[in-house]
């Protein structure tokens, strides 16, 4: 399945039906008077989040989605049906944008089940059975239905992980996460191997959580260069990095200079999240290089640093360990800042055009 993380789409909810003109036709009633009756509601535009999504594919084929109207009111004072609500559903962590310059957000799809009712269909018309009165005895107007609201909006992915992974090109990410998930990576000895986020689930002393690779960040990512930084998006919900350096790289201390300054320049609070700082590939070296990399790393950064090996799986569980410690207990999700109110557990409702 292609991988796609932001998508354009319109929306329109269904206008209301019109109501209807009748005059009731029974015999043995002398005065029969109207009995026209109102229109349906148009089909509201509502989100939901569900799981087994993380990819925004499906929009790239079907860009419009048109809820349907509300049928005409009839005779008897018979309200017309109301249309069908359409439920698009969505990945979790799929944000809802306005189409402006700003990108503003509308809404947030945190949470599995989250549903939100974003554009309501319009009300039906007046029968003209609603327009009786003492002076107006057969009234022959009715209401042709309200219509319904429209927009163009941007859909933009944010994958949910627990730990982000993050560094330059070729720093072992992808044979990381293949070691300590069944993400099947692809792996090559080749610069940016990874062109799309991966999310694979780690289980490690009865723990399980969700790690997120995207591709390898190069100095002036933040401006375009390579692949660029649009991919930090997906560890923007993340509670902790993991930072991969090469051990076999010139300067381990530049490595990590480079993606900090990545990190900083693209914000988001990236730079404020706990940091585990693993250097990898140290198979190829000996003890006493790995432990002179070691501490030139550990100047520069600042911060513990654990080698490891992800094609040996030495150190993995240390980095494991740690990440998990960062991570907070089993039943935390998202950030305090991003927590879901029990209140959002009923529908809320939502227009960008009121």
């Amino acid at each position: 399945m292609h991988f796609l993380d932001q998508a354009k789409i319109f929306v329109r909810s269904g206008h209301g039906g019109p109501g209807a003109v009748s005059f009731r036709r029974e015999k043995f009633i002398e005065y029969g008077g109207p009995d026209g009756g109102d229109g349906g509601k148009g089909g509201d535009i509502v989100f939901e989040a569900v799981p087994g999504l993380n990819t925004l594919i499906d929009f790239r084929y079907t860009q419009h989605f048109r809820a349907p109207r509300g049928k005409g009111g009839a005779g008897v004072n018979r309200t017309g049906a109301g249309g069908k609500d359409l439920v698009i559903k969505v990945p979790v962590g799929t944000q809802i944008l306005a189409d402006d310059e700003e990108r503003s957000l509308l809404v947030d799809m945190t949470r599995v089940g989250q549903r939100t009712v974003f554009l309501r269909g319009g009300d039906g018309g007046r029968g003209n059975a609603s327009y009786k009165s003492s002076t107006n005895r057969a009234p022959r107007q009715h209401g042709t239905g309200w219509p319904g609201e429209e927009a163009w909006v941007w859909l933009r992915l944010k994958l949910l992980a627990d730990a982000g992974l993050v560094g330059l090109p070729n720093a072992g990410k992808s044979t990381f996460i293949n070691a300590v998930t069944n993400a099947k990576a692809k792996v090559g000895a080749y610069a940016f191997t990874t062109t799309r986020p991966q999310l694979g689930v780690v289980s490690h002393k009865g723990r399980e959580f969700v790690i997120a690779d995207i591709p390898g960040l190069i100095e002036g990512a933040a401006d375009g260069v390579g692949i660029g930084d649009r991919f930090l998006g997906h560890v923007e919900r993340c509670r902790v990095l993991l930072h991969l350096i090469d051990a076999n790289g010139e300067d381990v201390g530049e490595a990590y200079r480079i993606v900090r300054d990545e990190l900083a320049a693209y914000g988001a609070g990236l730079t404020e999240k706990p940091q585990v700082i693993a250097l990898n590939k140290t198979d190829l070296l000996d003890e006493e290089l790995t432990e002179a990399i070691s501490a030139e790393l550990r100047e520069a950064s600042g911060a513990e640093i654990i080698p490891i090996s992800g094609a040996t799986g030495a150190g993995v569980d240390a980095v494991l360990d740690k990440l998990i410690e960062s991570i907070g207990p089993a039943d935390s999700s998202l950030p305090a800042d991003e927590q879901p109110n029990e209140e959002d557990d009923e529908p809320r409702q939502w227009s960008p055009l009121a």
